[in-house]
Order: structure tokens, then C-alpha cells, then sequence
């Protein structure tokens, strides 16, 4: 038996939950690790400055744009990949990995350098960012311009193995680059001799630095744990490839882009109430994103599961991981916000001393929180249409919840209404319970329970 049968049959055979488990805490625990580099980032650069920890946050969103592609191709290999695990049919398998692989490569390049070309437009005209942090967050996308274009090879190589079931080795390398730039980020971003005192160019060029050490520890630790997976540069894009891509990952880059344009106007929206709401968001986001490690965690492997059931024909139990998943992260979620709400004001003393920043950040836990069940059935629902291939619902939703509530209803609420930043606040948390209940009655009533290998 090969690596990929022993997997593919915990897979389509073991116990739900306990597979869930298995191959979620790892995954959850590479998100907690991520974190911990966010919250390094967030820690240090408020030792530089007051609001320094408040660039990162401008910077992603025009990021996540530019990675829309790689996430929607990533997401519609997943499917494919899965399946033809769950069918052991793994030599058409690995000619798939082959051409997500080349594909990947090539326009994380390309969006790089875009982005790195664009980047002075969208943060003056777009997302308006304040003038206090201007400068360090044209640094810092400068540079992170070159974390995108190594993104593509992560993301294709992590996406491989988790199709198999093997979400253990993401874990080590994302962690052993987690660790790395918690290792880097005081000396470049302080300047502790010999290294001069960078800022959040510091924090940027730490993050570059332990990608492309995890780029390569991905690229040797596949080809040799799963050797029977062949994964080279081919000229064979073809169209069947081409449309199976478009089919499930069109929904999904419409979803991505969508979302990074939202996010831009939502940063927009939250800048235009200056300075000291900006960085107070900041803070609320990093210690959501505590909340949210456990929450993508646990939902990916659900993606994993449907997917090589659905392959494998087993379309009863393909409906029975979506509702367990649902049910039990929800509830792990629930007690995780618990938990925030509880030692809030100490986390939020860990990145500011100013009561002004403070105040806000504690505002925007306190309105937040308690909406993060929803978000976890909202995401137990996208992992749904990431397996099985049916993303358009799920991606619909998503723009729902985006447009409609976090931008529309956000701006209504805040100036139309006059609630200020509370207004954003509120509509943030309004949107998750929307995309959640949206989801459930989806994976309950929708018709995605078929696979789309032929």
C-alpha cells in the first residue's frame, strides 16, 4: 500500500470527527503559528511606534487581490486532486499537480510584480491611507510585493498535500517559517546591532525571508514523502484542465477579489475616522485572528473529506462530514470567542498604552466577537464548495456579506445614521451571522453533494 492509499482510506473510511481532528489540528496549529508572527509583527512594531502596528493591516488587503488567482486555482485543484485520490486514480492526479503547479508559478510572478507597481495608487486614491503611516506602508508593500510572488509555490505545494490527506508536513514547514520570523522580526524592525532600525520594512523583509525558507522545505519534503506524485513543469495545459478551473475556481476568484475590494473600502471607510481607529482595528484583528486560527484549521480538512468521499462515491457520508464538521467547530468556536471576551482588556494592553486606542479596540471585541460562530459556518460552508467543486452559492453569499452589510450596511450605519465607527463595528458582526445562517441552509438544502471528475 503507498503513502497516498494509507491516507486516502483514513480519509474515506475512519471516524468523522476523529479524522476531522486529525487532520484539522495541525492545520489549526500552523494558523495559531501564523498568528504568532502577526502578533510579533503587532508587538514589536508598537515598540517602534504607537501606530506602526496599524501598516500590516493596510497592506493586506491589495494583497490579497493580487493572490486571488493562486487562491482560486488552489481551490479548484483541491477538488480535482481529492477526487482522483479518492478514486486512486493518482497518475491523472499528479498531471494535475503538474499544471497547477506551472500555472502557479508563473503568475505569482507576474502579480507580483503588479502589485509592487500599483501599490502607490491604491493606497493614496483607494484605500486613502493616513498620512501619519503613509511612508512605512509604502515600504512594507515594497517589499512583501516579493512574499507574493513566493506565495504561488506555498500555497501549490500545501495544496498538494492536504489533497492527499497529508496536513502535518504544511504544519512543520509553516511553522518552522513562523518561527523564523518571530526570530527575525525584533533585530530588523528595531535594529538590534548589527542590523539597522527598518520599521515595518523590518517586519516585511523578516516575512520574506522565512517564506522562501518554507518554499524550499515544501519543495524537498514532497518529492520525498510522496514520490509517486510527479510534479514538473509541463507545456500540457489543456483545455479540459483550463475549464475545470474556470468552472470552480471562477466563483472562487470572483469571491477573493471581491472580498480584497471590499476589504480595501472597508479600510477606507475605517481611515477616514483617522489614525487612532485604524490602529484600534488593527489590535481587534489580531486578536480575532487568535479566534480565526482555529476556525480556518479546522474547516480546511472538511474541504479534504467531501472532496475524496465524493470521489470515492460516498455521497451519504460526504453529507454526513458537512453537518458533524459544522456542528462541532461551531461549537469549539463558540467556547474560543468565550474565552477572548473574557481576558479582552489584557490582550488589548499587550499592543497599546494609549487610552484613546485602547478604548476603541475594546468597542470594536466587545461588538465583534460573539458574531465568530457564524463565521465558522460561513467557512464550513466555503470548504463544502471547495470540495465537492460547487463554489458558486458559497461565493454569492460571500459577496453578501461583504458588499452588502461590511461596505453598504457599514457606511449606512456610520454616517447615514450617525453611529461613527461603532457603525462599522456593528455591521462586521451583522455580516457574519448572515454568511452563516446562509450557509447552513445551503449545505442543508443545496444540491452540492456530486463529484466533478468525470
Amino acid at each position: 500500500m503507498t503513502a497516498v492509499d494509507r491516507y486516502r482510506n483514513e480519509i474515506v473510511k475512519g471516524p468523522i470527527i476523529k479524522t476531522l481532528l486529525w487532520l484539522g489540528f495541525p492545520l489549526m496549529l500552523v494558523q495559531l503559528v501564523n498568528v504568532s508572527y502577526n502578533v510579533a509583527d503587532a508587538f514589536w512594531l508598537s515598540r517602534y511606534s504607537d501606530v506602526a502596528m496599524a501598516v500590516p493591516r493596510q497592506a493586506w488587503p491589495p494583497y490579497m487581490l493580487f493572490n486571488a488567482f493562486n487562491m482560486a486555482i488552489s481551490t479548484a485543484n483541491m477538488a480535482l486532486l481529492s477526487q482522483y485520490v479518492g478514486a486512486r486514480r493518482y497518475e491523472e492526479a499528479s498531471n494535475v499537480a503538474s499544471k497547477f503547479f506551472t500555472v502557479a508559478l508563473t503568475t505569482s510572478f507576474a502579480f507580483g510584480l503588479t502589485y509592487f507597481s500599483l501599490r502607490h495608487l491604491l493606497f493614496y486614491y483607494v484605500i486613502r491611507t493616513p498620512p501619519e503611516i503613509f511612508d512605512d506602508v509604502m515600504s512594507y508593500s515594497g517589499i512583501i510585493s516579493v512574499d507574493l510572488m513566493l506565495s504561488g509555490l506555498t500555497i501549490t505545494y500545501s495544496t498538494i498535500l492536504q489533497s492527499v490527506g497529508d496536513t502535518r508536513t504544511p504544519a512543520v514547514v509553516e511553522g518552522f517559517s513562523a518561527l523564523l520570523n518571530i526570530i527575525w522580526d525584533p533585530f530588523l524592525i528595531l535594529g538590534i546591532p548589527p542590523f539597522p532600525r527598518m520599521g515595518a520594512a523590518g517586519a516585511a523583509l523578516a516575512t520574506v525571508i522565512s517564506r522562501l525558507s518554507g518554499v524550499v522545505a515544501l519543495i524537498y519534503l514532497t518529492k520525498r514523502k510522496f514520490p509517486e506524485l510527479r510534479i514538473l513543469p509541463t507545456k500540457n495545459i489543456n483545455k479540459l484542465w483550463v475549464l475545470r478551473n474556470i468552472r470552480i475556481g471562477g466563483p472562487v476568484f470572483v469571491f477573493y477579489s471581491s472580498n480584497s475590494l471590499a476589504f480595501m473600502l472597508q479600510n477606507a471607510l475605517i481611515n477616514s475616522f483617522g489614525v487612532i481607529v485604524a490602529a484600534a482595528f488593527a489590535i481587534g484583528f489580531i486578536v480575532m485572528d487568535l479566534a480565526d486560527a482555529i476556525i480556518w484549521g479546522l474547516t480546511m480538512p472538511v474541504a479534504i473529506m467531501v472532496g475524496q468521499n465524493l470521489g470515492a462515491g460516498n455521497i451519504r457520508r460526504s453529507r454526513e462530514v458537512a453537518y458533524k464538521s459544522l456542528l462541532t467547530i461551531a461549537s469549539l468556536t463558540a467556547l474560543g470567542a468565550l474565552l477572548v471576551f473574557l481576558v479582552r482588556t489584557q490582550l488589548i494592553s499587550l499592543f497599546t498604552s494609549d487610552a484613546a486606542i485602547f478604548n476603541e479596540a475594546l468597542v470594536f471585541l466587545e461588538t465583534f466577537v460573539f458574531s465568530l460562530p457564524f463565521f465558522t459556518m460561513f467557512f464550513v460552508g466555503m470548504s463544502v464548495g471547495r470540495g465537492s467543486g460547487h463554489t458558486t452559492i458559497p461565493t454569492i453569499l460571500g459577496a453578501i456579506r461583504l458588499w452588502g452589510f461590511r461596505i453598504g450596511l457599514g457606511y449606512f450605519l456610520a454616517y447615514m445614521i450617525g453611529l461613527q465607527s461603532y457603525g462599522v463595528w456593528l455591521a462586521m458582526a451583522l455580516s457574519n451571522a448572515v454568511g452563516g445562517l446562509g450557509s447552513v441552509a445551503w449545505i442543508k438544502f443545496g444540491k452540492w453533494a456530486k463529484p466533478v471528475i468525470k
